[in-house]
């Protein structure tokens, strides 16, 4: 199963949700699981890079890849149904080379903030990535929210995308999510993630 975090605008912290995602699965569910960094950013894999001259053996891999290289990937760990594939996208549209990329997904993991550009951005990457993978189901995260925002405007916001998709509960802004690993997750952010993985580990995980 591969699952795509992507949003066009920057800062809604997709790369951290998919490492934060892949250690749930992991060191929670005991399912397989892989990043594919496709971040221009490359985030993830420095992440990994690191924590591996510090710990143990790691509990899953992440893959480097470009638009060009995903394909071969792709074709090799979409062998196995059972292994989830967790690609974090490069946060931009204007590439033909993302076509294969979306329609290769079976879901679509979308984080966003509760603010009108960041909205306007989010609508527009999930029109153009409902046109070309019609099949697949998008799931949205309010991410990285700040405890003043305008309950007026969550409503307006949670109205629209919920014509689109799911959204999950809220997760707070915290500094804490500075200290993640691809090994670890600090304790004080499991109450924080937990409701929201474990909706979508139930609604989408599981299978």
């Amino acid at each position: 199963m591969n699952y795509l975090f992507g949003n066009q605008k920057g800062g809604v912290g997709k790369s951290t949700l998919a490492v934060l995602s892949a250690n749930y699965l992991t060191l929670v569910k005991d399912r397989e699981a892989t990043i594919i960094d496709m971040d221009y950013q490359q985030s993830v894999s420095q992440k990994f890079d690191k924590a591996k001259v510090l710990e143990n053996a790691e509990p899953y891999e992440v893959l480097s890849s470009t638009l060009e290289t995903y394909p071969v990937l792709h074709h090799v760990l979409s062998k196995n149904q059972a292994h989830a594939v967790l690609i974090d996208l490069p946060g931009k549209l204007d590439d033909d080379g993302l076509i294969p990329v979306f329609q290769s997904a079976d879901v679509m993991i979308c984080p966003f903030s509760y603010d009108e550009f960041t909205y306007e951005s989010t609508v527009l990457f999930t029109v153009v990535f409902k046109r070309i993978n019609p099949r697949a189901q998008i799931f949205f995260i309010p991410n990285r929210i700040k405890a003043n925002v305008k309950f007026e405007i969550m409503q307006d916001v949670n109205e629209q995308l919920a014509k689109f998709g799911p959204i999950a509960p809220v997760i707070p802004d915290r500094i804490d999510f500075q200290r993640i690993s691809t090994f670890h997750t600090p304790l004080s952010l499991l109450p924080l993630v937990t409701p929201v993985f474990e909706i979508l580990f139930e609604s989408l995980w599981k299978t």
